[in-house]
């Protein structure tokens, strides 16, 4: 009896698929199950007013143009894989840890979304990694640079003046 429970047990799990499947499509991810995107599909079925619009394309900025505006704009600016509420990867999801503990207001762009985009940031920074983080208009680098200078004490006193505008204009 037991030769033969186990046997039928054998028989089902060689059944089963040896790992679940999952596909990540550009923009989309799949996660226990469910599956996620940042992007719509163009329907034909779909309103116009209910298709998703790329500000980017709708402007007259270049990529370019985008990021140094981003960087000028944005005390602290960081391009990430993911967004900092749901981080795509274990060192965009560092850098925004480290940058969160100085409670300051982070912009970010998901470089996932946007290839060019990608490109457009590595050309701007000269820096091929990501994520890559500003400060002030600077270039710092990424999570490991970040890290480093939070462990230094030197994140904070780059970040101090961030800090106390913030502070002022609540």
């Amino acid at each position: 009896m037991a030769r033969s429970l186990s046997s039928m047990l054998l028989k089902g799990i060689a059944g089963l698929p040896a790992t679940r499947p999952s596909r990540i499509v550009f923009g989309s991810f799949s996660h226990n199950g469910m599956g996620f995107s940042t992007t719509v599909p163009n329907d034909p079925d779909t309103h116009e007013d209910f298709k998703p619009t790329n500000k980017l394309e709708s402007s007259d900025l270049s990529l370019n143009d985008v990021v140094e505006q981003d960087v000028k704009e944005n005390p602290v600016m960081i391009y990430m894989k993911g967004v900092p509420e749901f981080p795509q990867c274990g060192f965009s999801s560092l850098a925004v840890r480290v940058l969160k503990q100085y409670n300051v207001p982070l912009a970010s762009r998901n470089i996932l979304e946007d290839p060019e985009l990608k490109s457009a940031v590595k050309t701007f920074s000269h820096w091929p990694t990501f994520p890559q983080i500003f400060i002030k208009g600077e270039f710092i680098g990424g999570s490991d640079i970040i890290l480093n200078l939070h462990q230094s004490g030197e994140l904070k006193e780059k970040l101090k003046d961030v800090t106390a505008s913030q502070e002022k204009s609540e």
